[in-house]
């Protein structure tokens, strides 16, 4: 298996970006792709707001910032991928999408690249058997935002070799992060406890218990938390912790991962979070205010 030198990264989105970004100052050449030259610029231009500010606080240097936006360059086709030792999706949490990609990319790829899910929660296996590699695939869970989390939760799948899992371990640790390996079980084991408790908070809003800043207040005061379940489900996403509680309801079976039917209707609604500008807070304003 190759040296990694070259890393394609599927998906300008916010975890897409952030994987970009720390590749890229880690030394590594990056093709981001996307569905558009316009989604590769936005993403951009928030490398480059975040790097700026990493040399604000003295944590990278202005040259090394330079040198790193020079490094990602636009995929505008998985055929640019033809070279990469390791392709990284950072697709929608859809395993319909996910898989359709996977088929498409691998058709691009040379015989020993890695392929790697940065998936939240969905079976590392499962998606391992929609491609021609099921050896060389592995779950990559960064977190969310990418270049302050210092952890990356690394999936084998059942067909995953060890020369896989020792590269892209090797690879993770070579961005300055820190691996947890996780079973190839829904959620794995970050969202698998994360995610319930946001849609624990999301039923005690639905049952009138609190409101949506008693409920924030008390989990950052009373048990230290930085931010409170509905801010931190605003930021990652309803959408995505929507897909999460029922990869994990439906894989596991147990009526404890029920989704909330709040956090469904919300979904419904479009109001997504801090992205769409309107979750649990309306973010329109100068200062976010709660909904309910």
């Amino acid at each position: 298996m190759q040296t990694i030198k070259t890393v394609g990264i599927i998906g300008a989105g916010q975890m897409g970006s952030g994987i970009a970004h720390v590749t890229a100052l880690a030394g590594y050449d990056v093709f981001l792709n996307d569905l558009s030259e316009d989604q590769f610029k936005a993403a951009m231009a928030k490398v480059d707001k975040n790097m700026a500010r990493q040399v604000a606080k003295g944590q990278i240097k202005e040259a090394d910032k330079k040198s790193a936006l020079k490094r990602i360059c636009f995929a505008n086709s998985y055929d640019v991928f033809k070279d990469c030792q390791l392709v990284i999706e950072a697709a929608t949490e859809e395993e319909e999408i996910k898989r359709k990609i996977f088929i498409d990319l691998c058709a691009a790829l040379n015989k020993d690249a890695i392929v790697a899910s940065n998936t939240s929660s969905i079976s590392i296996t499962r998606m391992a058997a929609a491609t021609d590699r099921p050896e060389r695939f592995i779950g990559m869970h960064f977190m969310n935002p990418v270049p302050m989390m210092v952890l990356v939760e690394l999936i084998r799948g059942i067909a995953t070799e060890d020369e896989t899992f020792v590269k892209s371990k090797e690879f993770i640790e070579s961005l300055g992060k820190s691996t947890a390996v996780s079973e190839d079980f829904p959620a794995f084991i970050v969202n698998r406890i994360l995610l319930p408790m946001i849609n624990e908070a999301v039923y005690t809003l639905y049952e009138g218990v609190g409101t949506v800043e008693s409920i924030d207040k008390a989990m950052k005061l009373g048990a230290n938390h930085p931010m409170g379940p509905l801010e931190l489900a605003d930021f990652i996403g309803l959408d995505t912790c929507l897909a999460v509680m029922q990869v994990l309801y439906e894989g596991l079976a147990d009526s404890k991962y029920r989704p909330c039917p709040l956090l469904v209707k919300y979904v419904e609604a479009g109001w997504l979070g801090r992205k769409t500008e309107r979750g649990f807070y309306d973010y329109r304003g100068d200062v976010p205010i709660p909904t309910r």
